[in-house]
């Protein structure tokens, strides 16, 4: 592989789209996808950061990937469809689809982001990602963006259908509660730290008053739904 050509300490904006085989008729598209609100506050010689191209992208994602699964499971009912475009698009996931990539490269932070592990933050990648996409769909449309999602859909999709990851651990718990005559498990926000960019948040599920698991992540319904997920583990009922 040849070595990245770097501007700065961030790999060049053609050298990442050459390595990952992206064409674009708007180089500064890419740029702005790229461009993190952290690198405009020290460089105000860049014109505009990826938060815009990041509310377009999240929207481009949910039409394409819905499309896609529509397509590629015919059989597939729409409750399933569902579960498996929100297991697709999931903060985490588009995480992992930046690191299949290697994103975290490419991006031009600002210097106290770089300094606390943006690059490899699951939320700015997410949204970094997002922004990919949002600026992928401006120079080529929905076609550019199914060609280059469609080998990481395939891979993830069967994935989650053989790890179950569609399966959503807090109707899971529920239903195991009901079985044992148990009431509805509850859910409390124990703590919220980070930065306003970056909170984490803690969340216990309790039944019968006592608390069964602990989970965190990065919004309320992502630690609600770890602390279900280790609470299955716990009754040997893991779904991961």
């Amino acid at each position: 592989m040849e070595r990245p050509e770097f501007e700065g300490e961030h790999e060049a904006p053609l050298t990442f789209a050459h390595r990952v085989g992206l064409q674009f008729t708007d180089w500064l598209l890419l740029s702005r996808a790229l461009t993190h609100r952290s690198y405009l506050n020290e460089h105000p010689e860049a014109l505009e950061d990826n938060e815009r191209l990041e509310f377009l992208g999240d929207a481009v994602l949910d039409f394409m990937v819905g499309a896609w699964l529509y397509n590629e499971y015919p059989e597939m009912p729409e409750g399933d469809l569902t579960r498996m475009r929100s297991a697709l698009v999931y903060t985490e996931q588009l995480a992992v689809f930046a690191r299949e990539l290697d994103l975290g490269l490419a991006l031009r932070l600002g210097r106290g982001e770089m300094q606390g592990g943006g690059r490899d933050r699951d939320p700015l990648l997410c949204d970094a990602f997002e922004a990919l996409i949002g600026a992928l769909y401006l120079d080529g449309g929905i076609p550019a963006v199914e060609r280059f999602m469609a080998p990481m859909l395939t891979r993830a999709a069967d994935d989650i259908l053989i790890n179950r990851k569609n399966e959503d651990p807090k109707s899971r718990l529920q239903e195991w509660a009901q079985a044992q005559g148990y009431a509805t498990p509850h859910y409390e926000t124990t703590s919220v730290t980070g930065p306003d960019h970056s909170k984490v948040f803690e969340v216990s599920v309790l039944i019968r008053g006592e608390v069964w698991a602990t989970g965190t992540g990065h919004s309320k319904q992502a630690a609600a739904k770890e602390a279900a997920r280790l609470a299955l583990e716990k009754i040997g009922q893991d779904i991961t």
